[in-house]
């Protein structure tokens, strides 16, 4: 892999625009030694607790740790969540443009894992929560303005979407009117991938495919023809469909696909927040003048390190770069 050994090294002079719904990721750490008497519950005893960068912000941490620039555009609520994903954001290098209100509540996903003596600790409970419904009117024009003022200096944006209520209408037409001046606009949509037609790449994962394309994606004849057609539907240049163990698929707008095999041998740890070091990894290398085919290839492969670590994870590029020497 010469060529894209080559990438990385670019990094460090790049600039890349995360938009979208910053998480705190809170873990809280337990034992259970028995069940409660008031209910066929465990009891967990706390041990321990710890806050990550998670959604958007774990976009813009995994850029951080490929060397290249970031700023975040998001809401943040003036809570204690809020208060610690800014501490986060500034120990690990990421420019916060965050607007704040006192009404807003930090998107935050409470994770309680716990187990027995001597035994690895195991996810029992998750608990959400945040914005209910879209930001208030002047929120989201602030938001529109500061996405617009803030792409100014970045080579690329990745638009990070899990459904908690930044991307609004107004943020959405800057981000066409940026990829229609040529600026890569990458997008990763939970729920709404629809919603962000025009834009110059979007990166489903075959779920997500079948919800945009309206029918089962069982076979590799079922997800082609459903991506052509949602390419074609979004009007963008690219869609890069990520396929768990088979790897990804890049499409083109002249018709073209490139079916990518998944990197290395080795099964996944944990999948969580693979998609971001995924949109990271591509966006960055697309802002590096990368072509969509090498940037999807680098994508690939720091997704197949990311799924070796457990829990929310970035990718560092010395990492990225020892893997693609070890390919050779």
């Amino acid at each position: 892999m010469p060529s894209l050994a080559r990438l990385p090294h670019a990094f460090a002079r790049r600039k890349v625009l995360l938009v979208g719904d910053l998480v705190a990721d809170h873990y809280i750490y337990g034992q259970t030694d028995r069940v409660s008497r008031e209910a066929p519950v465990l009891i967990v005893r706390y041990e321990s607790a710890e806050v990550k960068l998670g959604g958007g912000a774990n976009v813009a941490a995994n850029v951080r740790a490929l060397s290249g620039q970031v700023s975040a555009v998001g809401a943040l609520g003036q809570d204690e969540m809020g208060k610690e994903l800014r501490r986060l954001c500034a120990e690990s290098g990421i420019q916060l443009d965050a607007v704040s209100g006192r009404d807003i509540e930090t998107e935050t996903k409470t994770r309680i894992l716990a187990g027995g003596v001597s035994t690895t600790r195991q996810q029992m409970l998750r608990l959400d929560r945040g914005q209910r419904g879209a930001l208030p009117p002047k929120m989201r024009k602030a938001l529109a303005r500061q996405v617009e003022a803030s792409a100014q200096d970045a080579d690329a944006v990745v638009v990070s979407d899990y459904g908690a209520g930044v991307l609004g209408d107004e943020v959405r037409d800057v981000l066409r009117r940026l990829a229609a001046d040529g600026m890569p606009v990458c997008v990763d949509s939970r729920y709404a991938l629809s919603s962000f037609s025009g834009l110059t790449v979007c990166k489903p994962n075959e779920p997500e495919l079948e919800a945009l394309a309206g029918r089962p994606v069982r076979t590799q004849e079922d997800m082609l023809e459903a991506g052509h057609a949602a390419l074609k539907r979004l009007e963008c240049r690219a869609l890069l469909v990520t396929r768990g163990r088979h790897g990804m698929a890049l499409f083109d707008a002249d018709g073209g696909v490139d079916l990518i095999p998944v990197h290395g041998a080795k099964a996944a740890v944990d999948v969580t927040g693979a998609g971001d070091t995924v949109i990271a990894t591509f966006a960055l290398a697309l802002a590096a003048k990368a072509s969509l085919g090498d940037a999807a290839r680098l994508a690939n492969v720091a997704g197949s390190l990311v799924v070796q670590k457990p829990g929310t994870a970035t990718v560092s590029r010395d990492e990225l770069l020892e893997e693609l020497r070890s390919a050779r």
